[in-house]
């Protein structure tokens, strides 16, 4: 009995509230059984009595056997209006195993001068860029973005599971000089991932030291006030899991500078942790307390001298003049994550209703476990260092059956024009303003396509009905290569349906020509 215990308590201790009320119930089913024994005689009744609650027991438990597990990688950090470095390989852990099924990057302090502002809402701002350049080589796809002044969301998945990542819808709060500005506030990405849903809610809350009221405020403000278009969860609490995380701006209260410093250098980090302000406010909020974090066994990643590993040293000039204060070594950078919480039936109600929950949460289960938090020492490019969180995302897939089937018809190549089929399989609010595009493997985003057409104009398809397109041979790449087919739902704002990546062949004028592939990003495009 102690095994089944110990077996069950690292599944339930990452399904916060729920999950340790699961394994109570668990624990009484158990107990039952024990009495049962002890109890038992050579009578029938006795022997279905053990043999229903020992079933009862294992079938609690096995509710909360998940049959996928998916990695996240997540990266907070405040860049200080700094240009990206040239590598940020190390930063992403490309080749850390398992391997990475999802990429989410909060920025803060992204350059958002007029100029530089407007120029990037024309075009990717270089902060995309090298996350992108670094990680469609290795098959990942820019899933979304937002962005809000100095604030940026990118959201990487890798291309297999880009048609069940479905519901996408960004959002953005103001908290700044009253809301009317938006150097501060939270953008927001939400999804559904396989049927559960998620939300990401990245933050650069107020500043200094006696704000530790008005960061809790702020994040409450953004909580109440970001509403998303679908019924089931039109707020951020009402998704299966949120992640918040970025510049929190949280401080180390109370103590003095000198005794901040030693107790970092000395690696003793644990005498800070009750005077951090985050720490505390979460003592005293209700709401503060459903969000998880890890342990801070990492050095306070604010506020450091740029292109090194020293904290400030610097005593800057106020505005009138006066010599200022160097910045306190602070934890501002954090990442925390909430389960759903669900109201489990209480002991006195009866069995049957014990075992079963609502939202289809037993059927259809989610645990987050955090794998690793720390930061990485070796950027300096700002003034705070990047903080890096792992989670192992366990769960049963709602479904596992893209939206639409796409899939070429015949050889491919810019000799002649191109047929390609697609199928819905499952109904979905689709539109004439659906496309299908033709990527190149290693495609950056939705938008990076080599060409695109149109789904049927004048009516929609009906559910298992083989449409045909064509693609017109000048629009096809004369020098082949390896592509895939996507078809994107402008409802959903996402790829739903995919092809096998399939062989494009290089063109007789490609030969007679002598054109040479380009390389972009480590891929012949």
């Amino acid at each position: 009995m102690d095994f089944l215990g110990d077996t069950l308590r690292v599944r339930s201790d990452s399904m916060s509230s729920s999950g340790s009320k699961s394994k109570m119930l668990l624990r009484q089913r158990v107990a039952q059984l024990l009495t049962c024994i002890e109890d038992m005689s050579s009578d029938d009744e006795a022997s279905e009595e053990v043999s229903r609650t020992l079933d009862e027991a294992f079938q609690l438990c096995g509710r909360f056997i998940a049959t996928d597990a998916f990695r996240l990688y997540m990266v907070t950090w405040n860049v200080a209006t700094a240009e990206p470095p040239e590598d940020v390989t190390s930063l992403l852990q490309l080749d850390v195993q398992p391997p990475t099924d999802l990429y989410v990057i909060g920025l803060q302090e992204v350059n958002a001068t007029p100029v530089r502002f407007i120029s990037d809402l024309i075009v990717e701002d270089s902060w995309s860029h090298v996350f992108m350049d670094t990680l469609a080589p290795r098959g990942f796809v820019k899933v979304t973005s937002v962005r809000m002044q100095g604030l940026l969301l990118l959201i990487f998945a890798k291309q297999v599971h880009l048609p069940f990542i479905r519901n996408i819808q960004s959002t953005y709060t103001r908290t700044g000089i009253f809301g009317y500005w938006g150097n501060k506030g939270g953008v927001s990405v939400r999804f559904s991932f396989y049927g559960h849903m998620v939300c990401f809610v990245n933050c650069h809350l107020a500043a200094h030291m006696n704000n530790a009221l008005q960061r809790v405020d702020e994040f409450e403000y953004i909580l109440d006030t970001q509403d998303f278009d679908h019924a089931d969860t039109p707020h951020v609490l009402d998704h299966k899991v949120v992640f918040w995380f970025g510049d929190l701006n949280f401080r180390i209260a109370d103590h003095g500078l000198h005794f901040l410093r030693s107790s970092i250098n000395g690696g003793r980090l644990n005498l800070l942790w009750n005077k951090d302000q985050l720490t505390m406010m979460k003592s005293k909020e209700p709401f503060l307390q459903e969000f998880d974090e890890g342990p801070l066994n990492f050095k306070p990643t604010y506020k450091f001298d740029r292109n090194s590993d020293t904290y400030d040293t610097s005593a800057p000039k106020t505005w009138l003049g006066f010599n200022g204060k160097k910045r306190k070594p602070a934890w501002t950078d954090r990442i925390l994550w909430r389960i759903k919480p669900k109201t489990l039936p209480s002991e006195d109600d009866d069995e049957r209703a014990s075992t079963s929950g609502d939202d289809g949460y037993d059927d259809y289960p989610i645990m987050v476990t955090q794998d690793k938090y720390t930061s990485d020492m070796t950027y300096g490019v700002s003034d705070h260092k990047p903080v890096i969180a792992t989670f192992s995302v366990e769960l049963r897939k709602c479904f596992d059956t893209p939206l639409v089937h796409v899939s070429p018809e015949g050889v491919w190549s810019a000799d002649h024009d191109a047929l390609l089929n697609y199928t819905v399989q499952e109904d979905f609010m689709s539109s004439t303003w659906d496309w299908i595009g033709l990527y190149k493997v290693g495609f950056k985003s939705p938008s990076d396509y080599e060409t695109f057409v149109w789904v049927r104009e004048d009516d929609l398809p009906e559910t298992n009905e083989v449409i045909q397109l064509t693609v017109d041979k000048d629009d096809i790449p004369l020098l082949g290569g390896q592509y895939v087919l996507g078809y994107y739902s402008t409802n959903m704002q996402s790829i739903i349906g995919l092809s096998a990546n399939f062989q494009i062949l290089e063109s007789k004028r490609a030969v007679m020509e002598g054109l040479v592939p380009e390389n972009v990003n480590g891929l012949n495009k």
